[in-house]
């Protein structure tokens, strides 16, 4: 898959929806401050949105009138279903971010927070081609759209969308699995159509940089210096696809963690993948596969069916959302004649296994995965 974007592009963004405040009126001084660690560290990725109060402003004070225009990549955001009774006002709603902002143009542009009740608005204001003229006439880059929905409704927005550049989901690892929110999936989708991907909400909300006390133990147990917060950031970061991850810093203190781990960003080691893996349990949101590669089940296999390589493919996606390798790992594990689709469903190894693992309903769910 080709993206449409360089690999090499920096993976932390600054989120413009949390901006510190004096009162009630942003601390504008205390933004300075932040967006000059953010670019002096490297990164140029600035979203905000018409909707999000005083942010175009203030990022107009903050960045545009201090930096070249060239040095920096900001985002805004078009919502027609909050403030926009008319296609008009709609339509209005980019020509005032311009105004506020002073940036001239936008790098990307998003189509704000589509889903079931709203999407069909979008539609019917013309919003679409609207944004593709505005990239015609070079006042905008990329367009694209926010989502938050499930995955066919995705799907059905990008078959019928093509044009779209990139999109942007909310992932983190704790909604991975959640039915609510389908993060997996619909990045799953995303990709199925070649789309890059910026994420919103990676430490959900502010809550995974305090998860419950077993995850936190979990994450200082290996890295004791490491905030919890990191965890999050770097688990979305380390998925394929990916643009950036905003993060809505709310002060210095925020700022400067962030950029401890992302200025030189390692992507999670596999170690760490299973550590994730296991606070995702502990969450209680995961689909992986909790086997602990004891090999119990293999030794009466009758098709020689290695069972633990298999299910170790399987979490590289479905904790990872590494396709391509755990792609890679399951031609590996299962040559002809010993895939998971060979299964007789003899039921030995359910017998043999100490987790009391349903093995035959993995392996039908491993052939689905791979073998289709």
């Amino acid at each position: 898959m080709s993206d449409y974007f360089g690999k090499d592009t920096p993976k932390l963004g600054f989120g413009l929806m949390r901006l510190p405040h004096k009162g009630l009126a942003t601390d504008v001084e205390q933004v300075k401050e932040m967006v000059d660690l953010f670019m002096e560290a490297g990164f140029t990725y600035f979203d905000t949105a018409f909707v999000y109060l005083g942010s175009e402003a203030t990022i107009r004070k903050a960045l545009v009138e201090r930096y070249p225009r060239e040095s920096y990549t900001l985002a805004t955001k078009l919502n027609a279903f909050m403030l926009a009774p008319t296609e008009k006002a709609a339509k209005n709603q980019f020509y005032t971010s311009l105004e506020r902002t002073g940036a001239g143009y936008f790098d990307y542009y998003l189509l704000h927070a589509l889903m079931e009740n709203n999407y069909t608005k979008y539609d019917k204001f013309h919003l679409w081609d609207f944004v593709q003229e505005q990239k015609a006439k070079g006042l905008i880059r990329h367009i694209g759209f926010s989502f938050h929905a499930g995955p066919e409704l995705l799907d059905k927005l990008l078959t019928e969308h093509p044009e779209v550049d990139f999109i942007q989901l909310q992932i983190n690892y704790a909604d991975w699995e959640n039915p609510s929110v389908t993060s997996r999936a619909n990045y799953e989708v995303a990709r199925r159509h070649g789309k890059s991907i910026t994420v919103m909400e990676p430490v959900k909300g502010g809550a995974l940089a305090n998860p419950p006390e077993a995850v936190k133990k979990l994450f200082k147990a290996y890295h004791p210096d490491m905030s919890c917060a990191s965890w999050a950031i770097r688990f979305v970061a380390s998925l394929d696809g990916i643009i950036t991850v905003l993060s809505g810093m709310s002060n210095t203190e925020q700022m400067r963690d962030n950029l401890s781990y992302m200025k030189n960003f390692q992507p999670l080691n596999e170690e760490e993948q299973k550590i994730i893996q296991q606070a995702q349990r502990i969450l209680g949101n995961s689909s992986t596969v909790p086997c602990t590669a004891c090999h119990y089940c293999t030794g009466g296999c009758p098709k020689e069916i290695l069972i633990p390589d298999i299910f170790s493919a399987m979490n590289k996606q479905l904790g990872n959302g590494q396709m391509a390798e755990a792609k890679s790992a399951y031609a590996a594990a299962a040559p002809e004649g010993h895939r998971a689709s060979d299964c007789i469903v003899c039921r030995q190894c359910e017998r043999a296994c100490p987790q009391h693992l349903p093995i035959t309903d993995y392996l039908k769910q491993a052939a689905a995965m791979f073998e289709r």
